[in-house]
């Protein structure tokens, strides 16, 4: 499990021929990263004189990214278990049209899965840098870089997922549901992207200033 391994397993992982983890897994792992440097402004906030007019909110900022936090290791676990039967499906027989049958349906079934855990990592990501636009604004001046860069790996997770998206709906029979996926993908990037690039606009206009 990704959220059990050491950092430099993990990349060794990734860096080897093995299918997984894969470009899925690593786009949920920046989301984690990003969640995790917001945890970090945030502590980096609470109990300071300074900022204890936005104390309680800060917790429950934090709270949540935690718990994002958690939740985009467990995507990167998801990525992972959902692409074995993926293969697999990819691997059945089609000698026969009953063959043939079966195979188009699990196939169905295979290729919406995967495509649903990118997308939510996207969701999951643009969350994330809603609640990161806050600490921006009311974090520890301090760490606001870090914020700036928690933004970039949101949006790191945000646009590879929708890359993991499309390759798989590509490969839909059902093109109905596979233009859904991709409009509720499309949208994601859309809001997301403008997101990040205001926090990130503003963290620099700060720091430039």
């Amino acid at each position: 499990m990704v959220k059990e391994m050491e950092i430099g397993a993990f990349v060794r992982e990734l860096s080897s021929k093995a299918p997984v983890p894969g470009g899925g897994g690593a786009s949920a792992l920046a989301g984690a990263l990003g969640g995790a440097l917001g945890q970090m402004v945030g502590n980096l906030t609470v109990g300071k004189k300074k900022y204890a007019a936005v104390e309680d909110e800060i917790r429950e900022i934090l709270a949540r990214l935690q718990e994002m936090t958690s939740g985009f290791l467990e995507l990167a676990d998801q990525d992972e278990a959902v692409f074995k039967p993926l293969a697999q499906a990819y691997a059945m027989p089609k000698s026969t049209p009953q063959e043939q049958e079966e195979k188009t349906r699990v196939m169905e079934e295979r290729l919406f899965d995967a495509a649903m855990v990118p997308l939510r990592i996207m969701e999951e990501a643009v969350q994330a840098m809603e609640l990161l636009e806050v600490l921006a604004k009311k974090g520890s001046v301090m760490a606001v870089s870090d914020v700036g860069v928690a933004v970039q790996f949101a949006r790191t997770a945000l646009l590879g997922g929708v890359m993991n998206v499309y390759i798989n709906t590509k490969s839909m029979n059902n093109r109905s549901r596979a233009q859904e996926l991709n409009a509720q993908a499309d949208q994601l990037v859309a809001e997301g992207t403008a997101l990040a690039d205001r926090i990130y606009g503003e963290v620099l206009k700060g720091l430039a200033n």
